[in-house]
């Protein structure tokens, strides 16, 4: 009975999340129900206060995004996007899977989905429209590259897969960095034959206002500023620089200092940036991580860990799939790729062994379907955002993005 009844509130829970209500208190809801059926409702409590001081994450994923506040405050990112796309405007053919690609490229400096969505959005989705490209072509193509944020260290996803190894991030990143770069490239490609078979590559006549751009000139130090973090754990990590090995959050702190040196930016907004930024990444990426947890030990605690783990373990096929297309089809449906790969993550990427796997493995694949599913979801806040700036239906980018997002699951399950 206490294995049906929780199985009817992760349907519920997957309804309150396509909903659209908020993704940690429906998660913390479903975990303090099902702890309460089965009269271990502290079991869930301990591991919310567990969840909340896991340093490694902290670390790493508040330093992350005070560096991306940083770094909208000092207008650095909008000055790498505007010198990305001055140079795809000299490759009009290569406009629409360049434009995928660059998001990519610029989301693994800037981790947040919605906000390089709305960063890059700004400035190249009014120049793919300018060139005679669909407004909905031109947002799909912004929408497309926002998964890039895999191959950043600082991603929730990294420390904590890193965490359940007992590796360094840069290990887990090495994992999957082939199927990440092979997914964005298929997203590109899978697009630009959309557009070309939809005729939407060329012939549309914009409006003044889809022209204007928030910078008129890059100043190129100011540009490389966001690629600095990411540069220097990529040098310090694989041995080329061994003085730059350090902590993400190290690395974080240095781009900060010299961004806030180059631009002469108020020291005051700087600062007051970076922790603003931190205190966001907390409660809004680390209150996912603690509601998952709640969840998970939810579901332990009513049985249901136990036995999907006893089903896994007699048919190890089922892990493999389970953990690529579940989270894909959870984060199609729910807008968020984060509920479904955390929780799955939680509950059985521990036990990867058991199926004849490794936990970076298990766990990597969990978080990039949960990504790929949620760059073809309408209810995705980087959907939203790029579609509210074509003036398009968010609909319409799900739609186009659609055919790559599913090749890239499939491809990447085969490549892990």
């Amino acid at each position: 009975m206490n294995i049906i009844l929780g199985i009817i509130i992760i349907l519920a829970t997957v309804y309150f999340l396509v909903k659209q209500y908020d993704t940690r208190m429906v998660l913390i809801a479903a975990g303090l129900l099902m702890a309460g059926i089965a009269m271990e409702p502290l079991t869930v409590l301990d591991g919310f206060a567990k969840r909340m001081t896991t340093g490694s994450l902290i670390q790493a994923i508040c330093s992350v995004m005070g560096f991306a506040y940083v770094m909208k405050e000092t207008k650095c990112d909008q000055h790498l996007i505007r010198l990305v796309a001055q140079a795809l405007s000299k490759a009009r053919f290569f406009l629409i899977p360049g434009a995928t690609l660059a998001t990519f490229a610029i989301n693994t400096a800037l981790p947040s989905a919605a906000g390089t969505a709305a960063a890059v959005g700004s400035i190249f989705i009014p120049l793919l429209i300018s060139a005679g490209i669909h407004p909905a072509i031109s947002a799909a193509a912004v929408f497309a590259g926002t998964f890039g944020s895999m191959l950043n260290p600082g991603l929730s996803h990294n420390p904590f897969i890193a965490k359940l190894a007992g590796i360094d991030v840069m290990s887990v990143i090495g994992v999957h960095a082939r199927a990440d770069i092979t997914a964005g490239i298929i997203g590109a490609v899978s697009l630009t034959l959309v557009a070309f078979y939809l005729k939407e590559h060329k012939g549309y006549v914009p409006e003044k206002a889809d022209t204007e751009n928030a910078i008129e000139k890059v100043n190129p130090l100011f540009a490389i500023v966001p690629v600095i973090p990411v540069t220097i754990l990529v040098l310090g990590a694989s041995g080329l620089v061994p003085v730059l090995k350090m902590g993400v959050a190290q690395a974080m702190i240095i781009g900060c200092l010299i961004g806030l040196a180059l631009t002469r930016t108020s020291p005051t907004k700087v600062t007051v940036g970076f922790f603003d930024g931190m205190g966001s990444a907390y409660g809004n990426i680390m209150g996912i991580i603690i509601a998952a947890a709640v969840f998970v030990g939810g579901m332990k605690a009513i049985g249901l860990v136990s036995a999907f783990i006893d089903l896994l373990t007699t048919t190890p096929s089922i892990a493999k799939i389970g953990g690529t297309f579940g989270p894909f089809i959870l984060g199609l449906i729910s807008g968020s790729g984060d509920a479904a790969a955390f929780a799955f993550n939680e509950a059985v990427t521990p036990h990867a062994a058991q199926f004849g796997m490794e936990i970076t493995s298990m766990g990597s694949i969990a978080a990039l379907a949960g990504a790929l599913g949620r760059t073809m979801s309408p209810l995705a806040g980087a959907a939203i955002v790029c579609a509210s700036i074509a003036k398009v239906n968010p609909i319409e980018l799900a739609k186009r993005n659609a055919l790559g997002m599913c090749i890239a699951v499939i491809v990447t399950y085969l490549i892990m």
